[in-house]
């Protein structure tokens, strides 16, 4: 009886730490996830990805135009994690296109953050791209579907004021700093 209750024991507990599922790193950034939030996650199903978080639906009254609101999600201390925009305005059922991530413990697979430098960034993905602003320029990654901000102040002195200027990732400090990035979906 008792050697009868062990196993029974034993195998109920082989089953229930098989049945656990990998849990999910709410800062983890991939292809098609950040986090539990993922390229299909409509607007209306945001609570269940970010449960314990605040979330911000900004309205703007363009309800006429048709264009994007963006929804502002905080962590419980008021820090902002992140900013989602949605493919429709005003529709609960609209999927997110965009993530600005501003928050540095959103991580890609390869640990580039809010806080990785260009070099960081050139030595884990492919740069598909370059494109010059008037403050900034924007690094691509069709990887991670991401885009990757650098302030100009961060480039030497000849390249931070001609737009003209086609810049190359060699030209490129390693030290410079990410502003921010956004994923694309």
């Amino acid at each position: 009886m008792n050697k009868s209750l062990v196993s029974i024991l034993l195998i109920a507990i082989l089953i229930v730490s098989c049945a656990k599922e990998k849990k999910q790193d709410p800062f983890q950034i991939g292809k098609q996830h950040i986090g539990l939030l993922t390229d299909s996650t409509q607007v209306k199903d945001l609570e269940l990805a970010f449960p314990t978080d605040s979330i911000v639906k900004n309205i703007k009254g363009d309800e006429f135009t048709g264009a994007s609101n963006d929804i502002e999600v905080y962590d419980t201390f008021g820090k902002q994690l992140l900013t989602l925009t949605p493919t429709q305005s005003l529709d609960s059922t609209a999927i997110i296109k965009s993530i600005h991530i501003r928050d540095s413990r959103y991580k890609t697979d390869k640990n580039i953050s809010t806080i990785s430098t260009f070099a960081d960034l050139k030595n884990n993905y492919k740069i598909s791209g370059i494109s010059t602003l008037i403050n900034s320029i924007v690094i691509s990654v069709s990887e991670i579907n991401a885009s990757f901000t650098i302030d100009k102040k961060e480039l030497p002195a000849n390249l931070q004021f001609n737009m003209d200027l086609k810049i190359e990732a060699v030209q490129i400090p390693d030290n410079a700093k990410i502003k921010y990035f956004m994923v694309y979906w």
